[in-house]
């Protein structure tokens, strides 16, 4: 598999910190939506990487579905700010939390693949 810990840790940091931003009811801010594009090219280069290992297709699609969860509360966030994530997922906090923590699991689980990096470089 393609060494993407980079961009592993990048969208697990990510996910993390984006619900505790909207978990604490912090206002929308330009750093949080430029962090929510940067995560989707994470993404992007995680589902690459997966699909060239050729082995992880049950992985990718966990990873993707999983992604797709806490991407529709990230968009409403980012769409609308914080009064309209709360209009649409103001009771849902429980399932967000739920949903990047999955996520991150899975995260966890495709970095378990890649190579080691003993310098923790990457």
């Amino acid at each position: 598999m393609l060494d993407i810990q980079g961009s592993l840790k990048n969208l697990a940091w990510t996910v993390e910190h984006h619900f505790l931003h909207i978990k604490n009811q912090h206002e929308f801010m330009r750093a949080w939506a430029v962090q929510f594009e940067l995560a989707y090219t994470d993404f992007r280069v995680t589902q690459m990487a997966l699909q060239l290992a050729g082995n992880q297709m049950d992985l990718l699609k966990d990873f993707t579905t999983q992604y797709d969860a806490v991407y529709q509360y990230e968009m409403a966030f980012v769409s609308n700010g914080l009064a309209g994530f709360n209009e649409k997922f103001g009771d849902q906090l429980p399932q967000y939390e739920q949903a990047q923590q999955a996520l991150r699991k899975t995260i966890d689980q495709i970095l378990s693949l890649q190579p080691d990096d003993p310098n923790n470089l990457i």
